[in-house]
């Protein structure tokens, strides 16, 4: 398999080396040859004909980054004095805190911000329960809640390993969408303790972001929630993640030019987010889709590694009935959807796809198939790395909608206002920039957040979700 260095395997190594001409290149030449690649490099000082340097050194994996100190300790005169892991810098201490909105300077201060002028507001709460979205932090607070059993690309690693994913999803959605995010980490994966623990924290919150829970207990826990609270109860790792595959398909088939309803699509992983993406795809137009899962193409009959939902998904999809590998469904296919695991696609079977095949191959952290290879076969290749063009990530979904839902008082999401966080998510690139290598917004582009805010809005006003009419939304930004 290809391997291309991240940053997220980013390195900082200080050496010493002698004060003369060649050293810092024998330096270098000893990093490209061990597989690193350098991103900048810094003077910290001089010193006895000598230099300090901070190089800062990107590689595709943990195995070769100890190959690249090992390189550097081996060029004669060169000295590594310190080396540390960037990645495990930035998650030292936590990545997020708690900040006061006003400072507390004076006794009068005190005395409106705690007691006893609080009670005042305890008690305008008590007399109108609504006045908790005027008056505290629910207006513009999201909990983001995890059992810790289907982390990105690591499976079940519990609660606590969980928390630096949540961090990190809750500074998406301050950056991103202006909302308040904190980490819930439930120690249990029973799917009534952790509807019961959701309801019980649920007065604090404006909405619930539900995330890395395993299938099929996500459905279930979802879906009660839903029905049991009146806030917004979202999980992105199905929904945000089918917005942000419709709305790159969109684009990549109108780069092609293919009709959405004429294409047939191949998704391969059938947990949370294959489920919810062939529902999203089918409320949008595509009429044929096969899933496939470890066990080969799902088929209505099939008995093999099934549940309730893959059985419900089996008598929508796969009209023919196919049976076999993952290869064989592919046979003629124009779309890959991968939502799986590393490694499960070969170019071989991308070459075996219709005319100008588009492959999202979006396992984390190593895709079903790497760019470089999917690139020999497929017109159009996106991934859910950072790393290469075409990133098919949810943070183009989430902070926005949510900043959409929060600022309405939406009851709920339904299936309107995420189509129209997809649309307006593929209509943030002009047609005339759509091209192979930019079918979809990146992730730092600020117009994204604020336009499917207000398409979801619009969307949650229109279909009867929000409490707030649009005209006075702003007021709630």
């Amino acid at each position: 398999m290809i391997k291309t260095p991240s940053p997220s395997f980013s390195l900082r190594i200080r050496i010493e080396i002698p004060d003369r001409p060649g050293m810092l290149g024998r330096v270098a030449s000893a990093i490209g040859r061990s597989g690193g690649t350098i991103g900048a490099v810094d003077i910290v000082e001089f010193r006895d004909a000598k230099i300090i340097r901070d190089l800062i050194v990107s590689a595709p994996d943990e195995e070769t980054e100890d190959r690249v100190v090992a390189a550097i300790r081996a060029v004669k005169g060169v000295r590594v004095l310190d080396v540390a892991d960037r990645t495990f810098l930035m998650h030292q201490g936590g990545k997020i805190e708690v900040r006061n909105r006003f400072p507390l300077k004076s006794r009068g201060d005190l005395a409106m911000a705690y007691t006893p002028g609080v009670a005042r507001v305890c008690g305008a709460i008590q007399a109108n329960p609504c006045r908790a979205y005027d008056l505290t932090l629910k207006r513009n607070t999201v909990a983001i809640v995890t059992d810790g059993s289907a982390v990105l690309g690591l499976g079940n690693i519990g609660p606590a390993a969980a928390l630096p994913v949540m961090e990190g999803k809750a500074m998406l959605f301050k950056e991103f969408g202006g909302v308040n995010a904190f980490p819930l980490c439930l120690d249990t994966q029973d799917p009534d303790e952790i509807v019961a623990a959701v309801k019980w924290i649920a007065p604090t919150f404006g909405g619930i972001n539900l995330e890395d829970i395993s299938a099929p207990r996500c459905f279930e826990v979802e879906e009660r929630l839903k029905a049991e609270l009146d806030i917004p109860v979202f999980h992105d790792d199905q929904h945000g993640t089918a917005v942000v595959i419709l709305a790159g398909l969109m684009n990549a088939l109108t780069v092609v030019g293919k009709p959405l309803g004429d294409v047939a699509v191949v998704v391969n992983g059938l947990g949370a987010a294959g489920v919810a993406a062939i529902h999203l795809l089918g409320l949008a137009g595509v009429r044929t889709v096969i899933g496939c899962d470890r066990s080969g193409i799902l088929y209505e009959g099939r008995r093999e590694n099934m549940n309730p939902v893959k059985e419900r998904l089996a008598r929508r999809t796969n009209r023919e009935k196919r049976q076999g590998t993952l290869a064989r469904a592919l046979e003629g296919a124009d779309v890959f959807i991968g939502l799986s695991q590393a490694g499960v696609l070969r170019g071989r079977d991308v070459k075996r796809m219709g005319r100008d095949p588009v492959v999202f191959a979006m396992a984390n952290p190593v895709p079903e198939i790497m760019p470089e290879e999917a690139a020999r076969y497929a017109r159009i290749v996106a991934t859910g790395r950072s790393d290469y063009p075409n990133q098919i990530n949810n943070v183009l979904c989430f902070p926005g909608l949510f900043r959409g839902v929060l600022d309405c008082k939406a009851r709920g999401i339904n299936d309107e206002m995420l189509l129209a966080a997809a649309h307006t998510i593929a209509a943030t690139v002009p047609r005339e920039e759509l091209r192979e290598d930019h079918i979809i917004p990146g992730v730092f582009n600020r117009a994204v957040p604020e336009r499917v805010a207000r398409a979801v809005r619009k969307s949650a006003v229109q279909t009867g979700m929000a409490r707030l009419k649009h005209r006075y939304a702003s007021f709630y930004r």
